[in-house]
């Protein structure tokens, strides 16, 4: 069993920032990408960061030179670090991983998500 535990999540004032951290726990055999998603009310699901497992990382345009993605390996955790917030960042967060454990029949690699995280930018 897999479970992703999103942390780190709030309210802020605009200009403001917010470090969001998921950790992935369980039989974990390898964690391939991993990243971030927002989904604002009323609106579909979007990417927002995404970083592999050598580290390299792709941004929303809307976040690229205010958000930075990274991860820690040894602790299975992505963390997401948000400069610069404006009211549109306002959404739940979730923390997205493509991770390998293995099953009965053998190796299984599936995308596992988070709970999410309330974010909201309002003075």
């Amino acid at each position: 069993q897999v479970q992703l535990v999103e942390s780190g999540g709030g309210l802020v004032q605009p200009g403001g920032s917010l470090t969001l951290s998921c950790a992935a726990s369980g039989s974990i055999v390898r964690i391939n990408h991993m990243g971030w998603y927002q989904q604002a009310p009323g609106k579909e699901r979007e990417l927002v960061a995404t970083i592999t497992s050598g580290g390299s990382s792709n941004y929303a345009d809307s976040v690229k030179g205010r958000y930075t993605i990274s991860r820690d390996s040894a602790k299975n955790t992505v963390y997401l670090q948000m400069n610069s917030l404006k009211p549109e960042d306002t959404a739940v967060y979730y923390c997205n991983a493509e991770i390998a454990t293995f099953q009965e029949m053998g190796l299984l690699t599936r995308n596992y998500w988070g709970q999410g995280t309330q974010v909201t930018v309002s003075s």
